[in-house]
């Protein structure tokens, strides 16, 4: 396994890249390389810092002189930086020397980088992230999180079949169950955008070829209280929706603590029970997924949070490598051409 890692994204870089990268490397003895993506001596530098061995085998460093800054406007950027460490890093994807690639820098120059240079697959016409969030059943995944902001209900169609995909081949779910986000669970729910989605997802479904069980509309608390596979919506109320959970679920943590510490009857009892809070804090931190996978690129792409902690990037890789080992693209593109698309 090679991952094309772009050391200089993210809010942190390259300070907790180059620290997830040395927790994968003791973790996955599968991996054979990771490449280093981004300027050479500051990446020496943390190497050193940090102690990760810049003569490990497994180690490569490629260097690449540019930065894309989180602000900068994605499709611009790469056209502009040719040598980013967010282009140096797809194009390693592109050529077949890396079998991945991470990132936690900016997601519109990952999405422009990842659709310019290694294509969409055959029948997408709009490439979509899918993010997990966790739930009473397992993981529900939000597609779109943010890659295609003004979509189209076809794209919503293609992403309900790439997303049942990834969940049956990835996360061993025989009948993926797919819903839409609304503002309500009736039919005629919703903007013209979603009923348009509501009515073209309902006819294919109803054809008896859709490899997935079409709930219909769903809710915001459906995310967390129902079983519910794949919920479909553009990129930017998956987005929203998105940051609003993760901010959420912080803030809890925070009260919780504070209210914890109040009395030392309190702190007693929050002594006792460590365990479970820290399985809690594990089941709904965004570090514990590590990165949400880009589907309908040709190539496995996985976009991390640009505040990536060091083990919110080694979980990514961890994502990048199992989306691989399951042959997620090719399930994908099967599927499409079973159903026509």
């Amino acid at each position: 396994m090679k991952v094309a890692l772009d050391a200089m994204g993210g809010d942190h870089a390259p300070a907790v890249n180059i620290g997830g990268a040395k927790e994968a490397l003791a973790l996955y003895p599968s991996i054979e390389t990771i490449f280093l993506v981004g300027d050479e001596e500051a990446i020496r530098a943390e190497c050193h810092s940090q102690g990760l061995s810049t003569e490990d085998p497994r180690v490569s460093i490629v260097h690449a002189p540019e930065v894309i800054g989180m602000a900068e406007p994605g499709a611009k950027a790469i056209r502009r930086k040719k040598n980013s460490s967010n282009n140096v890093a797809m194009d390693l994807v592109k050529s077949g020397d890396a079998d991945a690639f991470v990132s936690a820098g900016n997601t519109g120059a990952a999405v422009a980088a990842a659709t310019i240079k290694l294509r969409l697959i055959p029948g997408v016409e709009r490439a979509g992230i899918a993010s997990g969030l966790p739930n009473e059943f397992g993981i529900c995944h939000l597609l779109d999180a943010g890659a295609n902001p003004e979509a189209k209900p076809e794209h919503l169609l293609t992403y309900a079949i790439m997303g049942s995909a990834f969940a049956r081949h990835v996360l061993g779910i025989k009948h993926p169950k797919v819903g839409i986000m609304s503002n309500g669970e009736e039919d005629e729910k919703g903007t013209a955008f979603t009923k348009g989605t509501f009515a073209l997802i309902k006819e294919f479904a109803d054809t008896g070829n859709a490899p997935f069980d079409f709930v219909g509309n769903v809710e915001g608390h459906d995310l967390f209280e129902t079983q519910l596979d794949v919920v479909l919506c553009d990129g930017f109320t998956g987005n929203v929706v998105l940051k609003s959970c993760e901010a959420t679920a912080k803030a809890m943590f925070k009260w919780l603590k504070s209210e914890l510490m109040a009395s030392k009857v309190r702190m007693l009892g929050a002594k006792i029970s460590k365990g479970a809070f820290v399985a809690l804090k594990e089941r709904a931190s965004a570090e514990s997924y590590g990165g949400s996978p880009l589907l309908g690129v040709n190539g496995v792409v996985i976009i991390a949070h640009g505040g990536s902690t060091a083990v919110a990037v080694r979980n990514a890789i961890r994502v990048a490598m199992e989306t691989v080992t399951h042959r997620v693209n090719p399930h994908i593109e099967e599927t499409l051409k079973q159903v026509g698309r």
